[in-house]
């Protein structure tokens, strides 16, 4: 349950956090106005509370893992809102990176 919880969390945050820089990149890079990089700002904001909802009481080890996160999740938005079609490198890449997550998050641990 705390994998799953995590995992919905990371998601969130990605949703958020993509999201919200992507709301500013409209408002700013293609002229759709403040109040698309105001909503921005709001969910960047909403990004950073999710993130300290996560189980791991590690700022680092959160902030860390979610960097991985973060580039899948980037590659995907570009998909879905602006039709970027990533190369085998790019996909490799954002594997590495999940692997990562995985890593730093749901290694066992001792202690």
């Amino acid at each position: 349950m705390t994998v799953t919880r995590s995992i919905l969390l990371f998601v969130l945050a990605a949703l958020a956090e993509i999201g919200g820089a992507w709301l500013i990149w409209q408002g700013v890079r293609e002229h759709r106005g403040w109040v698309w990089a105001g909503a921005g700002v709001v969910a960047l904001g909403l990004y950073g509370f999710v993130a300290t909802l996560q189980p791991d009481a590690s700022f680092g080890r959160i902030l860390a893992a979610y960097g991985g996160v973060f580039v899948a999740g980037s590659l995907v938005w570009g998909m879905v809102a602006d039709g970027f079609r990533p190369d085998r490198w790019d996909v490799a890449g954002a594997l590495v990176c999940l692997v990562g997550v995985a890593l730093i998050m749901y290694a066992p641990r001792s202690g």
